[in-house]
C-alpha cells in the first residue's frame, strides 16, 4: 500500500461542514484536512442553482490549489446543484453528502416514510427524491424546507434549551411528524449541530440520518478503494480557510470541532480564485 499524505479537501457554505470534518477526524485521525467555509456568502440554500454552481466551482478550485487528494462537498445545496460535468472535470475523487445519506435512510426506514429537512434550494431541487427512487422506489419522502436553521447555527443559536430555535424547529418539523415518518434525513450539514433540539421534537422512535457523517464514511471507503490513505501513525492536521471574519468563525466553530480554532483560520478572497 502507498502512503498518500496529501490532505482531504472539504467545503461548505459556512460552519456546517465542520460536522463532516469532525467525523473524518474521528474515523481517520491520521488524515490531513483542508477546510473552506464560504462564510462571506452563506447561506447557499436561498440562492439559484446557477449561483450555487458558480460558488461551488470556485470553492473546489481553491481546494485544488491547496493540493488536496479528494474533495468532499459537505454541503447539501452544492451536492444537489452541481452537474455531472462539474464533477467529471475534477482531477481527484469527489464525494458528496446526498447519496450516502439516501442509502442509509433507505436501509433504516421500517415503514417507508422518510422525512427530509434541508435548505429551500435543496428541497426545491428534488435531488433527494430522485436519488431515493433509484434505491427504493416505494419509499415516500416528506420534505420540509428549513430556511432559518443555517442562520441560527451561523449565529450561535444552538443551545438545546434555546427558545427561539425550539419554536422554529417545531414549526419546520410539524409536517414530518404528522406524516408518521420513522426516519429523518438531516439534509444540511449545519443541522446536526441542532440535533438535540430536533431529536427531542421528533421523539426517540425516529432515526436521524446525518448526511455529513455519512459523507465522511463514504470518503473513507473511497480512499481505501483507490489506495489513497495516509498511513502515518501521527495525528493529521486541519487547516481552516474562510471568506469572511475569522473571529466569528472561530467563536462558533469551537463547539463543533471540540477544540480552539482562534488564530488558526485564514481569510481568503474566494472571488479571486
Amino acid at each position: 500500500m502507498k502512503n498518500d499524505i496529501r490532505p482531504i479537501g472539504v467545503f461548505d457554505s459556512g460552519l456546517g461542514g465542520l460536522t463532516t470534518v469532525s467525523e473524518l477526524r474521528r474515523t481517520m485521525p491520521e488524515e490531513n484536512i483542508v477546510y473552506f467555509g464560504d462564510t462571506g456568502r452563506v447561506p447557499y440554500g436561498t440562492r439559484s442553482r446557477e449561483t450555487v454552481r458558480r460558488y461551488a466551482r470556485q470553492d473546489m478550485r481553491f481546494l485544488l490549489s491547496r493540493g488536496v487528494k479528494m474533495i468532499v462537498a459537505a454541503c447539501n445545496t452544492a451536492s444537489a446543484s452541481l452537474l455531472p460535468e462539474d464533477i467529471e472535470k475534477l482531477p481527484v475523487p469527489f464525494v458528496e453528502v446526498l447519496h450516502p445519506a439516501v442509502e442509509v435512510a433507505a436501509a433504516a426506514t421500517r415503514n417507508g416514510r422518510i422525512g427530509l429537512i434541508g435548505t429551500p434550494a435543496t428541497i426545491r431541487s428534488g435531488a433527494y427524491e430522485r436519488a431515493m427512487h433509484l434505491v427504493n422506489p416505494k419509499a415516500q419522502i416528506i420534505a420540509s424546507p428549513c430556511a432559518l436553521f443555517v442562520p441560527l447555527v451561523e449565529n450561535g443559536f444552538t443551545a438545546p434549551d434555546n427558545e427561539v430555535t425550539r419554536l422554529v424547529a417545531e414549526q419546520y418539523l410539524a409536517p414530518v411528524r404528522k406524516s408518521g415518518a420513522d426516519t429523518l434525513i438531516l439534509g444540511c450539514t449545519h443541522y446536526p449541530v441542532l440535533k438535540p433540539v430536533i431529536s427531542r421534537i421528533m421523539g426517540g422512535g425516529v432515526t436521524l440520518v446525518d448526511s455529513g457523517q455519512e459523507a465522511a464514511h463514504a470518503a473513507k471507503r473511497c480512499l481505501m478503494q483507490y489506495d489513497m490513505c495516509n498511513l502515518s501513525r501521527t495525528a493529521g492536521s486541519v487547516e481552516y480557510f474562510v471568506s469572511d471574519s475569522t473571529e466569528t468563525f472561530a467563536e462558533n466553530a469551537r463547539p463543533i470541532v471540540g477544540e480552539p480554532v482562534a488564530g488558526r483560520a485564514v481569510q481568503i478572497d474566494i472571488e479571486s480564485v
